[in-house]
């Protein structure tokens, strides 16, 4: 806890590489990535900003790096289900892509009835619906329930937030095309699959998640952007799961849920325009337990970045330095 509370002031929230970094051509802001172009490849920064009901609720310490690094370590170990677009690593924030066009549609897959957003699934079985996003969803489910088998849920991107939309409605309006759509949600309940397995393997429970694709210059399909990290997925603590679950108790959770709840009980995080500040001891809690994470999914040690170098330096100096190689 002690290095994480003195990197508090000084998260990596922002980036401007466009400005520091010779060919880089244009800068993209997402929720938590700063994307840059440099014409042949994309330049992935992720940063240490924490989002959720489509807006930014605070900065992480170390979140950046472990996110990157967590995504890697997945994009390294799924090669065997489906083809990735890294092409390097070169900073322990920061992963160059090949560039893709990429399907406007997140591929969310889920093993249990949960959650607390608008489109999660249990907020939407409460309601009484039935049939979500072309699945039908037995009667007499409770919260963090298991699902009798696993269900792709996709959603695509409206202005500001994600909508639930159908297989069929993917294909009808053009977003997808019928063969794409099969290949991507059969490697998406594949990868899924192979997650479950693995956090199993290490005393936990890949609860959702949500992935992306994109489409080479050659027509293959890529997986992109990142794989089962704190932020595209949901955690559980295996072994106290099923008492807890049998007791009507909320799981031992390991991602952004208790920092979601946190809002939800001193703001409306949807309509408000200015939030709370999130308290500097639940910041520390979700840094440690996005190393936590880290470190039980992949069974590696996390190394703390070296702090001789001011971070907005060594990104610059390394992402340099990987695109003169790349040429």
């Amino acid at each position: 806890m002690g290095p994480i509370k003195k990197t508090l002031p000084n998260c990596l929230s922002e980036t401007n590489l466009h400005l520091t970094v010779p060919g880089l051509k244009s800068k993209t802001r997402g929720k938590v990535r700063d994307i840059y172009d440099n014409g042949d490849y994309l330049v992935l920064v992720t940063t240490d900003r924490q989002s959720a009901f489509d807006r930014i609720l605070a900065s992480i310490p170390f979140k950046g790096q472990v996110l990157n690094e967590t995504s890697l370590w997945w994009f390294n170990k799924t090669e065997h289900i489906t083809p990735n677009a890294i092409v390097a690593a070169p900073d322990e924030n920061v992963t160059i892509a090949t560039k893709c066009s990429v399907f406007p549609v997140e591929f969310v897959v889920r093993g249990f009835v949960t959650g607390s957003t608008d489109t999660s699934l249990w907020t939407v079985y409460k309601k009484g619906i039935r049939n979500y996003c072309g699945n039908v969803l037995p009667e007499g489910m409770v919260k963090n329930q298991k699902l009798p088998t696993n269900i792709l849920t996709p959603t695509t991107k409206a202005a500001d937030h994600d909508v639930p939309v159908t297989p069929d409605e993917i294909i009808n309006s053009g977003l997808m095309t019928q063969a794409d759509y099969e290949e991507v949600s059969k490697k998406a309940l594949s990868l899924f699959q192979y997650g479950q397995h693995v956090a199993q393997e290490h005393g936990l429970i890949l609860v959702d998640t949500k992935y992306e694709f994109g489409k080479g210059r050659d027509g293959s399909i890529f997986l992109i952007d990142e794989v089962h990290t704190p932020d595209s997925s949901r955690y559980w603590i295996a072994s106290s799961y099923e008492e807890r679950f049998q007791n009507g108790l909320e799981p031992e959770n390991i991602d952004k849920e208790f920092l979601r709840l946190w809002f939800k009980d001193h703001c409306n995080p949807y309509e408000d325009k200015v939030l709370p500040d999130a308290p500097e001891e639940l910041v520390s809690e979700l840094s440690w337990r996005y190393i936590f994470l880290y470190e039980t999914i992949t069974k590696l040690k996390f190394k703390l970045p070296s702090t001789e170098e001011p971070i907005h330096d060594r990104i610059s100096r390394n992402v340099a330095l990987a695109l003169s190689s790349l040429k």
